[in-house]
């Protein structure tokens, strides 16, 4: 009998002074809801924020322009008789022959400079030549290093051979207007061909001959020195080419900004040019950054490389701006 009462007395006393079992219950669940309130959180911080949509206006961000602007010294005019006029020579090809209405790149210069402007472009020319002296092709021979060198060695007329030799109405037209002009009238000289060297493949440098013309880069600088040398009183102006599209060899249409063919992205002839002017103290008018670019190419491109009419517009208007402005 006592044995049980002492039995009793013990079980009161462990279930007076020990824990019950719901608290077990309430810690092992707190316990529980911090590790998930952790582990929720973790993967809140690992997933990043989702940051509110916000509408941009874009036209309140401008791409700024590469533009460097020469004075030509006025020791190089010394000698040079003014006529009173301003007139400016255009070298090119499609950027200034593709449209030769009033909406044009050169009437739209005409327009915003007052100036006469000579359109002696050459539609399907480039910079370089595509075969040593320029042997390859009759295009070779309206390239801008041979326009150049007959400018200044009294040879014009094998740019007017080159252009009968392709049968080309308009291109002789245009080879005519230079034979029979007198470069002492000429104020300005602008050189502005589109990215056809790049399309064609012309390559853009030769490390060990900077002054090759069968490159971009020495064909523009080998020209810009003769012309230079022979007519120093004329100032010259290198305009850019604008942004443009090329397939690749499998005929997808890529964005020029992307594509290295082998001798570089546009962005690489682009800057061949920059570096060329401003060695030979050349004025450079950039048309790349800030006129036309992927997302507005459906507003200015008719094609992949032919900009049409408000394209002429915006890129006249700029060039008479810092250039004459």
């Amino acid at each position: 009998m006592a044995d049980f009462r002492s039995d009793k007395r013990r079980k009161k006393e462990n279930s007076e002074g020990g824990i019950s079992g719901w608290v077990h219950l309430v810690v092992l669940g707190l316990i529980v809801a911090l590790i998930a309130f952790g582990a929720i959180k973790l993967v809140k911080w690992n997933k990043g924020r989702e940051l509110e949509q916000v509408e941009v206006d874009a036209s309140e961000y401008e791409v700024e322009r590469l533009d460097q602007i020469f004075l030509l010294p006025s020791e190089k005019r010394e000698g040079h008789e003014d006529d009173g006029k301003e007139t400016i020579l255009v070298l090119g090809n499609d950027a200034i022959t593709y449209d030769m209405s009033e909406d044009g790149v050169c009437a739209q210069i005409a327009d915003k400079t007052g100036a006469e402007v000579i359109n002696a472009g050459f539609s399907g020319s480039t910079m370089a030549l595509a075969s040593p002296e320029g042997e390859g092709d009759y295009y070779d021979g309206l390239s801008f290093y041979s326009i150049a060198k007959g400018l200044t060695e009294g040879n014009v007329q094998s740019i007017v051979d080159s252009t009968w030799g392709l049968g080309d109405n308009t291109m002789q037209e245009q080879a005519e207007k230079l034979a029979t002009l007198d470069m002492n009238t000429v104020d300005t000289l602008v050189i502005y061909y589109d990215a056809t060297d790049y399309i064609k493949l012309r390559p853009g440098m030769n490390p060990g001959n900077p002054m090759d013309p069968m490159t971009y880069m020495g064909a523009l600088d080998s020209g810009i020195k003769m012309i230079q040398e022979k007519y120093p009183f004329i100032r010259i102006v290198c305009m850019s080419f604008t942004f443009c599209y090329a397939y690749d060899s499998d005929g997808v249409l890529k964005n020029g900004d992307r594509v290295d063919f082998g001798n570089g992205k546009l962005t690489t002839y682009l800057q061949h040019m920059i570096d060329t002017c401003g060695e030979t103290g050349v004025s450079f008018v950039d048309n790349y950054y800030g006129t036309i670019d992927e997302g507005n190419s459906a507003d200015y491109l008719l094609d992949n490389i032919h900009v049409n009419k408000d394209a002429n517009k915006v890129i006249a208007t700029h060039f008479a701006e810092v250039i004459y402005g």
